[in-house]
């Protein structure tokens, strides 16, 4: 196939031809769809479900650069992500924050057997017999601080966890750990804002529209989508983005019928939410006797997240779901480590996602590359591009990396834009989430500091539109339960493309866990009667 790109020519004047039709509503779509709307491109999204409905709201909401990579050699995957940590912490200072990850060190610490960091210690040191010792930890740690010009976050520090809160939850068995910095974030809510912000610079975003069929028309794509009544109709672009997560390899080989030699390995991340298991506020990096790690994260204020776990997943039609063998996994592996000890009694939610990774032919599932391929292809003259694998971390550089393989084949392409530039209601500092709950509070006194603190960590400066001159609850409308009110839900209705209660509750938010089955049925009724 032909791979360098050459310059297409003029769309057509009519207004059904777009310059770009992105197939996937998850994190890289609609990074992607932001990108290129803001670059001056007339883009499509077409999305079968809900935005970020599968791999993007099923993650374990890190920005991180992952260190355990290091153990892989992948160390440009992990510059790049380091890198992007605080560029994006300072463009959606609502939806994500920093967050010192404490990792407890024992003598029994040891490797993944086929890394390549263990292989090359097993042969200079064999006497290890696969530990990981304290001087290799704290030298990648000394790398995770270093790699990516870290500006913003605090570095490393060795900690005792003898008489500390960080060691009050854990075994005796503990005495020191390290304590570093990563970044949680708002998975979903990532993907709604990317989405919002595409449409606000022009883009046209279709949820629960299916792409049936794409075809190459001389120098187009002609393709057909469903929307949920049934109802079909063309849409014509230039071309064509297949950032179809999970499904990147059923549209090359199903949808478009593409010849490509690239494949997609699908791997499962299954994760619990228990009761919140300790008082403060960090997170934990637990390394198991199998060289796997796992985080124990607050979640919600009033839980913990733990998680992840590394399975095949053969058919992305399959919905991903926590096995008991997996629940089992994650709840033996935390207990090895706090003094609690978790049954399956303690799992008030369980959540898994499908992680679609470049296969690169790697033996285990733990080991396939994270790091993203972009591949362009052409189709009789018309080009699509295929996205294999990808993080929420490097979701923005990925977009970047994305137009730079469209930028051949559009003339005068606008540049980079979108590091700095905040997403929907981020325009406040990394440090203002404080002050700005405070305003909030002032200027509508009935909200208790909970109720704004939740408003502020998913909406930033646009719970102030939400709220509008409000003065007493009734002013929001109607009480949906948990401080979920009719103001907020048309919000997102109107703004963030929601359809559904589950939209709401377990994508845009994670009310979900708040509100009883009846509370529920009664928003997915009255959502219904909204849009009829």
């Amino acid at each position: 196939m032909k791979q360098k790109g050459t310059l297409l020519p003029d769309a057509p004047a009519s207004n059904d031809i777009h310059d770009l039709f992105v197939i996937g509503g998850g994190i890289n779509g609609c990074g992607i769809a932001r990108d290129a709307a803001g670059r001056g491109l007339s883009v499509v999204l077409a999305e079968m479900n809900d935005l970020g409905g599968a791999t993007s709201s099923a993650s374990t909401k890190l920005f991180h650069g992952g260190l355990r990579y290091l153990e892989y050699f992948e160390i440009n995957l992990v510059r790049h992500a380091l890198q992007e940590r605080e560029t994006l912490l300072k463009a959606m200072p609502h939806i994500s924050w920093p967050m010192r990850f404490v990792l407890p060190y024992h003598r029994d610490m040891r490797f993944e057997t086929d890394t390549p960091v263990s292989k090359l210690l097993s042969a200079i040191m064999p006497w290890m017999r696969g530990r990981r010792p304290a001087w290799m930890i704290r030298l990648g740690l000394f790398a995770y601080d270093n790699l990516g010009g870290r500006k913003i976050l605090p570095a490393t520090r060795t900690l005792s966890l003898q008489g500390t809160p960080e060691g009050a939850p854990l075994q005796e068995r503990f005495k020191k750990a390290y304590e570093y910095s990563d970044c949680w974030v708002e998975d979903a809510r990532l993907v709604a804002l990317n989405a919002r912000d595409a449409a606000e610079r022009g883009a046209k975003i279709m949820v629960r529209t299916r792409v049936r069929s794409a075809s190459c028309e001389g120098d187009l794509w002609r393709v057909t989508v469903e929307e949920s009544n049934g109802t079909t109709h063309e849409v014509r672009a230039r071309m064509l983005i297949n950032a179809g997560g999970p499904w990147v390899g059923d549209i090359i080989q199903n949808t478009v019928r593409v010849n490509s030699t690239e494949g997609v390995r699908l791997v499962r991340g299954s994760h619990i939410v228990t009761p919140r298991l300790y008082e403060h506020d960090k997170c934990y990096f637990f390394q198991g006797t199998d060289g796997r790690i796992i985080f124990a994260i607050p979640y919600e204020t009033d839980f913990t997240l733990i998680g992840t776990t590394d399975a095949d997943h053969e058919d992305p039609d399959v919905k991903p779901i926590c096995t008991p063998e997996e629940q089992r996994y994650l709840l033996d592996f935390a207990n090895g480590y706090f003094k609690q000890k978790l049954t399956d009694d303690d799992v008030v939610w369980t959540y898994s996602g499908v992680r679609p990774l470049y296969d690169d032919g790697a033996r285990s599932a733990a080991s396939a590359t994270r790091d993203y391929i972009l591949k362009v292809e052409t189709q009789g003259g018309a080009p699509i591009l295929n996205i294999f694998g990808g993080k929420i971390t490097t979701y923005r550089k990925l977009a970047e990396d994305a137009m730079e393989k469209v930028a051949p084949f559009f003339e005068k392409l606008e540049g980079h834009w979108t590091a700095g530039v905040p997403l929907p209601g981020g325009d406040f500092p990394v440090d203002g989430v404080d002050a700005l709950v405070e305003s909030l509070k002032t200027n509508h006194e009935f909200l208790d500091d909970r109720w704004a603190r939740r408003l502020v960590r998913a909406y930033g400066t646009d719970a102030r539109l939400i709220l509008k001159d409000a003065v007493t609850p009734a002013d929001l409308g109607r009480d949906f339960g948990a401080t979920l009110t009719e103001a907020e839900v048309r919000w997102l209705m109107q703004h963030e493309f929601a359809c559904s209660a589950k939209d709401v509750l377990w994508r845009r938010s994670k009310l979900g866990l708040r509100l009883e089955q009846d509370q529920a049925q009664a928003l997915d009724n009255w959502m219904a009667g909204q849009s009829a």
